[in-house]
C-alpha cells in the first residue's frame, strides 16, 4: 500500500518542471526580440505654444506612397475637428490639388492637440507637395506643412496672377441700429457682411471692394473699400465693410457690393425719417417768438417814465378826475382826459404851444354849477 504515493509525487513534480520549461521558452524569445528598425518611435509631441496658436508637425518629411505619416497638432480649438489633406503643386488649384480619397479627420482633444496618421498617396498634382491641416468646425485655423513624396513628379508653381474669382456664399445683412442721434439728423450706418469665397486658383490678398449707394430710382455712387486679409484659393471669408449715409438721410435706399466688374450682392435698406428734426424746427418757431415777445414787454417795461412811488403814471379816467378835483374845477369829459392832464402824463409828448393856465377853458360851465 505504501509503494503507490511514490510514484504519483514523482509525475507531479516531472509535470510542474514542464510548465515551468514552457513557460521561459515562450518568454525568452519575446522579451530578447529587438526592436524593428523599419517602424522608428514618433517624436513626442510638442508643448502648447503660450499663445494658443495652432501649430502641427510631422513624423516624417519625405515618405513612398503607401506608407504612413503620423502628423500631431497643439493649439487647436478644444473639441472641433481638423482635415488632413495631401496635396501637390503647394494647394495652389485648391483641394482640387489633392487627394481627398486619402483624407482623414480628427478630432481635436480638450487640452488642444490632436495625433493621427495619413496614408501617403500620390496627389493628382505634382509636388512641391504639402500637408494641409484645416480646422472644420472650430476658427478655421489652416496649417501647411512642406512634405515630400518619394518618386512623385516635381513641377514649377504656376505663376498667380492676383487675380481670383470671388463668389458670393451666403445672404447680405446689414448690421446695425439707429441711435438717438440718428432721429435729430445724424448720418445713419450700418455694416455691410457677406461671406465670400475663392473659386480662382490664386490666393487674394487685401482685395478691394467697391460699395454703392443708390436712393430710389437714382444710380448708386461708389466708393472704394479695402478688407484686410487674404483668402486663399477654395477658401472662404467673412467680409465686413461699413457704410454711412449723409446727415438727415431718409427713405429708400440700396447697398451693392462690387468686385471688380462683377455685381456681387445687393441689400435694400429702408431709412426712416428724422421726425426729430421736424420736432426741433416746430419748437423753434414757438419759442424764438415767444421769447422776442418777452424781450420786447421787458424793454418797453424799463423805458417808459415811474411815479415817485415805482410805478408807472396813468392818465386818470373822468371819474377819478371829478372825485379828486377841488371844488369849482370843471368836470372833466367823459371818455377823454383834459390838454393839462394828458401833458402831465405823457411828458415825452411836447405840444407845439404850451398851455396858458390863464386861458379861458374849452369846456363852458353850466350854469348853475359851483
Amino acid at each position: 500500500m505504501s509503494a503507490h504515493p511514490a510514484p504519483r509525487r514523482a509525475a507531479r513534480i516531472r509535470a510542474v518542471l514542464t510548465a515551468l520549461l514552457l513557460l521561459a521558452l515562450s518568454a525568452g524569445p519575446a522579451a530578447a526580440a529587438p526592436r524593428s528598425p523599419a517602424a522608428p518611435a514618433a517624436p513626442a509631441a510638442p508643448a502648447v505654444p503660450a499663445e494658443g496658436k495652432a501649430a502641427a508637425e510631422l513624423s516624417l518629411k519625405e515618405a513612398a506612397t503607401g506608407t504612413e505619416v503620423t502628423v500631431s497638432g497643439t493649439g487647436w480649438p478644444a473639441g472641433t475637428v481638423v482635415m488632413l489633406l495631401l496635396c501637390g503643386q503647394n494647394m495652389i488649384g485648391g483641394t482640387n490639388s489633392c487627394a481627398n480619397d486619402a483624407g482623414q479627420a480628427a478630432s481635436v482633444g480638450a487640452d488642444g492637440t490632436f495625433r493621427k496618421g495619413l496614408g501617403v498617396v500620390a496627389p493628382p498634382k505634382p509636388c512641391p507637395c504639402v500637408v494641409n491641416v484645416t480646422s472644420v468646425n472650430g476658427d478655421q485655423s489652416t496649417v501647411s506643412l512642406p512634405f515630400t513624396v518619394t518618386g512623385h513628379p516635381v513641377a514649377e508653381l504656376p505663376a498667380e496672377s492676383g487675380q481670383a474669382r470671388l463668389a458670393l456664399l451666403t445672404g447680405v445683412q446689414l448690421k446695425g441700429e439707429d441711435g438717438v442721434l440718428t432721429w435729430f439728423g445724424a448720418p445713419p450706418s450700418r455694416r455691410f457682411t457677406v461671406t465670400v469665397g475663392n473659386l480662382g486658383s490664386a490666393p487674394v490678398k487685401d482685395p478691394v471692394f467697391q460699395i454703392g449707394t443708390a436712393h430710389g430710382v437714382f444710380a448708386p455712387v461708389w466708393e472704394e473699400r479695402q478688407w484686410k486679409g487674404t483668402i486663399p484659393p477654395g477658401q472662404k471669408a467673412r467680409v465686413e465693410l461699413d457704410v454711412e449715409l449723409t446727415m438727415g438721410a431718409h427713405g429708400d435706399y440700396s447697398i451693392s457690393l462690387k468686385y471688380g466688374d462683377k455685381v456681387l450682392a445687393v441689400q435694400p435698406w429702408g431709412v426712416d425719417r428724422p421726425y426729430g428734426v421736424l420736432l426741433f424746427w416746430g419748437l423753434l418757431f414757438v419759442v424764438v417768438p415767444a421769447a422776442v415777445f418777452r424781450i420786447g414787454m421787458a424793454v418797453v417795461d424799463r423805458v417808459r417814465p415811474r411815479t415817485g412811488t415805482g410805478r408807472p403814471a396813468l392818465a386818470a379816467t373822468g371819474r377819478h378826475r371829478a372825485a379828486d378835483a377841488p371844488p369849482g374845477t370843471p368836470p372833466t369829459p367823459r371818455g377823454g382826459a383834459s390838454p393839462q392832464t394828458a401833458t402831465a402824463v405823457l411828458p415825452w409828448f411836447t405840444p407845439a404851444q404850451p398851455a396858458d393856465p390863464s386861458a379861458p377853458s374849452d369846456h363852458p360851465t353850466r350854469k348853475g354849477q359851483l
